[in-house]
């Protein structure tokens, strides 16, 4: 036909998503994951959009649509609206997370449907994985989604040729992907297809809940001013005569130097050591490769809680008040930058761990309850954050698990964690162990300074 202007390349690969990298690495020519392929016979040109298609049978009742790809990153808003209006015009159902649309949006069970449906792709955006084969293709500024078809026992069945149908016409629709000047969004969230929160409604919300750490850090900047000026005043005028002893006197920050040191070098052996030690584990342990990192890596975040907590006190002076004042206005701004650039590539991922970090990073202090704090903190550490988002994600998708469950599903999510990272470029794993996990240590250190 005279409107093909384009190339079209038909792709099957095997081994999922190692194929696809493999594949993309070597038409791309470069090596992103040291992933090793046999080269390509020829190549198109720059690739423009990307439809990974999922098919079980050859009959379909309706399709499902995955976006969240590689660290977060998410298509072009118009691929997905160029399917969902293609699809409604051929008389195809479509879901997003395996739930159909719901006609009463302003009742009471439509506004539970789509907080289920936005909060599973949280969930999934968080993690990092990519959801589909398309995931890969972002990353190289290739905008792609990736189509299943279900077929369920739904009365209504569509063929081969209705489904041709709806992708000849998203393939002649592409070249509106080409208007780089048209307002096009890439941060949303979808609580449905026809619906979508845009980037402007959702960060201010997550700005305000950083400011709980900025105002605590100013809080505390306040109280050390204060400090200052006391002990400037003890020294004004003529003392001679009764003298006050300093009681509480200013740390160095010098001060701050052997908790930093320990929980970020706990940080770097949660992330070199579970591979390096991979070996040595399988050999003296009856236990498979996969095992041993995972089982490594637990021991060493756990190791780490009974580490850091003391060794401030080999300098003197490093009990004092004003120690872990410092050291926790340090962990907040450091916390803070943390989440406000994760937020700006996976804004699910930030969101997380903002409303369950900052609220309890705020009040953990070395003074009052100090269990409860402890509690608190234990509470909101990654690894409960992870095994806790395992069990939310089971109940929206309605497929509730037992504890027992949920614990083989929390290892089987830290092994492909790290698998992600180490086949696909993943960056969830490091930004965890090197910056999110030390940042932790260090208010588990200010709760016990004293």
């Amino acid at each position: 036909q005279i409107y093909w202007a384009k190339d079209i390349i038909f792709l099957v690969n095997e081994h999922d998503l190692i194929g696809m990298e493999a594949w993309l690495e070597a038409y791309h020519d470069v090596n992103v994951t040291e992933t090793r392929s046999s080269g390509t016979f020829g190549r198109a040109g720059a690739i423009q959009a990307a439809i990974s298609l999922e098919l079980s049978s050859d009959v379909i009742t309706s399709f499902d649509v995955a976006v969240e790809g590689l660290n977060g990153q998410l298509p072009n808003l118009d691929l997905v609206n160029l399917f969902y209006s293609f699809c409604q015009k051929n008389g195809l159902l479509c879901t997003i997370q395996g739930k159909l649309q719901r006609s009463d949006w302003d009742s009471l069970p439509g506004y539970l449907h789509s907080l289920q449906t936005l909060l599973l792709m949280v969930l999934k955006q968080a993690s990092g994985h990519p959801q589909g084969d398309h995931g890969l293709f972002l990353r190289y500024h290739i905008e792609a989604i990736t189509i299943r078809g279900i077929n369920s026992f739904r009365q209504y069945k569509f063929d081969m040729g209705v489904m041709g149908l709806t992708f000849e016409g998203i393939f002649r629709k592409l070249n509106n992907l080409l208007e780089r000047l048209h307002q096009s969004y890439f941060f949303y969230l979808l609580p449905s297809l026809s619906r979508f929160v845009s980037i402007g409604l959702y960060m201010p919300a997550f700005g305000f809940l950083l400011l709980i750490l900025v105002l605590k850090a100013l809080d505390l900047w306040v109280k050390l001013s204060s400090f200052d000026a006391d002990g400037s005043q003890l020294c004004d005028g003529d003392q001679a005569s009764n003298p006050a002893p300093v009681e509480d006197p200013r740390p160095s920050v010098l001060t701050l130097a052997p908790p930093l040191l320990i929980c970020h070098a706990t940080g770097l052996a949660l992330y070199f050591v579970p591979v390096w030690g991979q070996q040595v584990a399988t050999e003296h342990f009856p236990v498979s490769e996969a095992e041993a990192v995972v089982l490594t890596s637990i021991g060493i975040y756990v190791a780490g809680l009974a580490l850091p907590h003391n060794t401030h006190r080999v300098l003197m002076g490093s009990g004092s008040n004003q120690g872990w004042m410092m050291l926790k206005l340090f962990a907040l701004l450091y916390l803070a930058m943390q989440l406000s650039c994760v937020a700006l590539i996976n804004f699910s991922l930030g969101f997380l761990l903002t409303v369950t970090m900052a609220p309890v990073a705020a009040v953990v202090q070395p003074t009052g309850p100090r269990y409860l704090y402890a509690g608190l903190l234990l509470l909101v550490t990654p690894a409960v954050t992870l095994l806790l988002c395992i069990f939310l994600y089971q109940e929206l998708m309605e497929y509730p698990i037992s504890p027992l469950e949920g614990w083989q599903r929390f290892l089987q999510v830290i092994a492909e964690g790290l698998l992600d990272h180490y086949l696909y470029g993943s960056i969830v794993f490091p930004f965890v162990a090197i910056f999110v996990y030390p940042c932790w240590l260090l208010f588990w250190n200010v709760l016990f300074w004293k």
